[in-house]
C-alpha cells in the first residue's frame, strides 16, 4: 500500500473511493505504479464516475 500522501480520496457523497498508486485502476487499465498526477485528464472514479477534480489527497503530512 502506498504512503497516504500518495493516495487520493473521491469527495463525492457516498463514494469515498481511494486511488492507491500501488494498485492502479484495473477497470480503466491504469497500471500499478501510476501516480494520481499522471492519470489522464479524462480519467474518472471507477466507482461513481467523478472527475479528478473531486479528489483530495488523503494525508497532507
Amino acid at each position: 500500500m502506498a504512503d497516504t500522501r500518495d493516495m487520493w480520496r473521491c469527495q463525492v457523497v457516498n463514494c469515498g473511493y481511494i486511488y492507491d498508486p500501488d494498485r492502479g485502476d484495473k477497470r480503466h487499465k491504469i497500471p500499478a505504479g501510476t501516480k494520481f498526477e499522471d492519470l489522464p485528464d479524462d480519467w474518472r472514479c471507477p466507482v461513481c464516475g467523478a472527475t479528478k477534480k473531486t479528489f483530495r489527497r488523503v494525508s497532507e503530512s
